[in-house]
C-alpha cells in the first residue's frame, strides 16, 4: 500500500476510508487528484475492500473544488490545463463505474469539483451543515469534472439547471428534499452513518 500526501488511507472491517486531506479546504491540484486516484486504485485492487468510502478532512470542506492558484496559473498554459480537467474526468469516471460501492461522506461543503466528487459516487450521506453547489459560472467559466451530466440525473434537468446557472450552494436539507443525498446527519456522526451504511 503507497502512502500518500493529500490523502489519508485505511482499511476496516472490510471498509476502505478515503480521506482528503489538503488544508485548508481539500481543494483539487494535481496532487491531490493524483492521490486521491492512486488510494482509490489501492481499494479497488485489495480483495479484502468491499465498500470504499470518500471523505475529507478538517471542518470547512469535503472539497471545496479545484485549487484556484493552480487553476489561474493554468491559464497561460491550454495543453496544463486539458490535462488537468481530462485527469479529473478520469478519476471521477473510474469511481462511478466502480464496481465496489462507493459512499460520499460529506463533512461540509461540497462546491464545484467537491460536488463532481460526490455525484461520482454512488450514495451520499451528508452533514448537516453542509452545502453543495457548482459556483464555476461565477469565475466565468462551466463544471469540467462531470457536474453538468451527473447532476441532471441526481435532481432532476430544472433543479440541476438552476444550480449550474445561478451558482448558488443549497443546505443539506434541500439537497436531501432534492434527491442529491441519501441522509443527513449531524456532522461529528458522518463517517459513523456511512460506516454504518457499509456493513450493511
Amino acid at each position: 500500500m503507497s502512502e500518500y500526501q493529500n490523502v489519508k488511507y485505511g482499511v476496516q472491517d472490510r471498509i476502505a476510508v478515503i480521506m482528503l486531506n489538503h488544508p485548508p479546504v481539500n481543494a483539487f491540484n494535481g496532487a491531490t487528484m493524483s492521490d486521491l486516484e492512486g488510494a482509490f486504485d489501492d481499494a479497488t485492487a485489495n480483495p479484502d475492500v468491499k465498500v470504499i468510502i470518500i471523505t475529507g478532512a478538517g471542518q470547512y470542506a469535503f472539497v471545496a473544488g479545484a485549487d484556484l492558484n493552480e487553476v489561474k496559473g493554468l491559464a497561460a498554459d491550454p495543453s496544463a490545463a486539458h490535462s488537468f480537467i481530462e485527469k479529473g474526468q478520469q478519476v471521477f469516471g473510474k469511481i462511478e463505474a466502480s464496481r465496489k460501492p462507493v459512499i460520499a461522506a460529506i463533512n461540509a461543503a461540497a462546491a464545484g469539483g467537491g460536488l463532481e466528487l460526490a455525484l461520482a459516487c454512488h450514495m451520499r450521506i451528508a452533514a448537516d451543515n453542509a452545502r453543495f453547489g457548482l459556483p464555476e459560472i461565477t469565475l466565468g467559466i462551466i463544471p469540467g469534472w462531470g457536474g453538468t451530466q451527473r447532476l441532471v440525473k441526481a435532481v432532476g434537468r430544472a433543479k440541476a439547471t438552476e444550480m449550474i446557472l445561478t451558482g448558488e450552494l443549497i443546505t443539506a436539507q434541500e439537497a436531501f428534499r432534492a434527491g442529491l443525498v441519501n441522509k443527513v446527519v449531524p456532522a461529528n456522526a458522518v463517517v459513523r452513518e456511512a460506516m454504518s451504511l457499509a456493513k450493511k
